[in-house]
């Protein structure tokens, strides 16, 4: 699962253009499936049978997308102006390499330097409207020869893993729920499972909202990254989870109060199953589950999710032991919630 993560992560996917993830995903799903559709936003959906047919039908959600940037002009000297695509704050991109578009052009985020930097300005962060995007060009005309406003750029970043069992990636939010679903797919499975990989995400749950009316489920689980601040300038309840300390179950969050049922299902199977979990310490964000419980006449709606650090950045980190047991918590939830009445 490691292996199809680093593979995923590997891929451009800023929202609105998740082709290459949805071309990766189909690749390794096809063979596997009943079916798979492609609605009109671009969400992906597949059907797989199961060893029985549940008394209500499953479905599990992960977003294609990542954030990243996006062009919206030029200077006169071939600088590229841009906006953040999703939530990115402006100190994690300054000095950051982007590619952008299909050609994935390479760039440099930079700013003013700091020689020139005046002391009332010193303790500000920059705004995005002060940065700009270096691709080597040597006018406006020879920028515009090579970039298309409205060309989205993702985060040009390595991928390492390091220490004792961490793993370093742009986009593990969520290209992680992504690989959990694939293996999931690729597996036998206990119950017929509908798979969604939803689209723009992380600029409002936009693809999750149609995507939830074409799967339909009674029973929805997001499998998310989610994020961790357990970092030394953070204390107490702010550091929301621990890299490290399992699967995150959450009962609620910034737009959603999980299903009660299925947060008890969720935490009794990593009880009883010796699979280190947690919760979050502060109500805080929001996920595709906002848009699947709200959906139709409603949607019992669960949620698991890993532990990241450096959420929304180049430099995501998480552990592979959680990662894991994520996994195993999943699979071992569409067996219970099979035998539901």
């Amino acid at each position: 699962m490691i292996n199809t993560l680093k593979s995923l992560c590997a891929l451009n996917g800023v929202s609105g253009n998740e082709g290459e993830v949805r071309d990766y995903i189909i690749g390794r799903a096809e063979k596997y499936t009943d079916s798979i559709t492609v609605d009109a936003m671009g969400n992906l959906i597949a059907s797989k049978k199961g060893a029985v047919t549940p008394a209500r039908k499953v479905a599990l959600c992960a977003h294609m997308d990542e954030v990243g940037v996006i062009i919206t002009g030029f200077t006169d000297d071939g600088f590229l102006k841009f906006a953040t695509v999703g939530g990115i704050d402006s100190r994690v991109i300054i000095g950051k390499a982007v590619n952008i578009g299909g050609s994935r052009l390479f760039g440099m985020i930079g700013c003013k330097a700091m020689h020139l930097v005046k002391d009332k300005e010193k303790d500000k962060a920059a705004e995005v409207d002060d940065l700009f995007i270096d691709i080597g060009a040597k006018s406006r005309e020879d920028a515009e020869s090579r970039v298309c406003l409205g060309d989205t750029g993702a985060f040009d970043a390595e991928i390492r893993e390091f220490g004792d069992g961490f793993i370093k990636a742009k986009a593990i939010d969520d290209r992680f729920g992504c690989s959990v679903l694939l293996h999931l797919l690729e597996s036998d499975l206990p119950i017929d499972c509908t798979f969604v990989f939803t689209v723009q995400e992380e600029v409002g749950l936009r693809g999750a909202y149609t995507a939830s009316y074409g799967a339909a489920p009674d029973i929805a689980l997001i499998v998310e990254g989610t994020i961790a601040a357990d970092l030394p300038s953070v204390s107490g309840n702010k550091r929301v989870c621990k890299v490290g300390c399992g699967a995150v179950i959450p009962f609620m969050d910034g737009s959603t109060i999980y299903d009660r049922e299925l947060y008890n299902i969720l935490t009794g199977i990593a009880g009883d199953n010796d699979i280190m979990w947690q919760t979050k310490t502060m109500v805080s964000s929001g996920t595709d589950a906002a848009a699947f419980q709200r959906s139709r006449a409603g949607v019992k709606t669960a949620g698991i999710a890993a532990p990241v650090r450096n959420l929304h950045s180049a430099s995501c980190v998480a552990k592979v032991s959680d990662l894991e047991a994520v996994f195993d918590l999943a699979r071992l939830f569409l067996a219970k919630v099979g035998a539901l009445a």
